[in-house]
């Protein structure tokens, strides 16, 4: 399994234009072969700041959605919308267990 864990960052209210986009890209990826989880959750004390949590069964499913048209709208689009602070680690991992 892969892990993409991470933040970026927007001005609130290019956060807010952002919103149809992202939600476009959200609910097409969840739909895609290989998605395990895959979830952008904006800071509840920091507005702009969203957080990035992914899962992916392998690194062929992650390698899918790269090249999956809904990211490259995504990636047309996402300029206008001033993203700073970029940073998203990948992460091989093992087996997951409850808590």
């Amino acid at each position: 399994m892969l892990l993409i864990v991470g933040s970026i960052r927007f001005s609130p209210q290019n956060l807010e234009r952002a919103r149809p986009a992202l939600r476009r890209l959200i609910e097409a990826t969840r739909r895609e072969t290989g998605c395990i989880a895959y979830n952008y959750a904006e800071d509840a004390l920091d507005p702009g700041l969203v957080h990035i949590d992914e899962k992916w069964a392998d690194q062929i499913a992650f390698d899918g959605h790269l090249r999956a048209p809904h990211v490259a709208e995504w990636r047309s689009v996402n300029g206008d919308f001033a993203i700073t602070d970029r940073d998203l680690r990948i992460y091989d991992a093992g087996e997951s267990r409850s808590l």
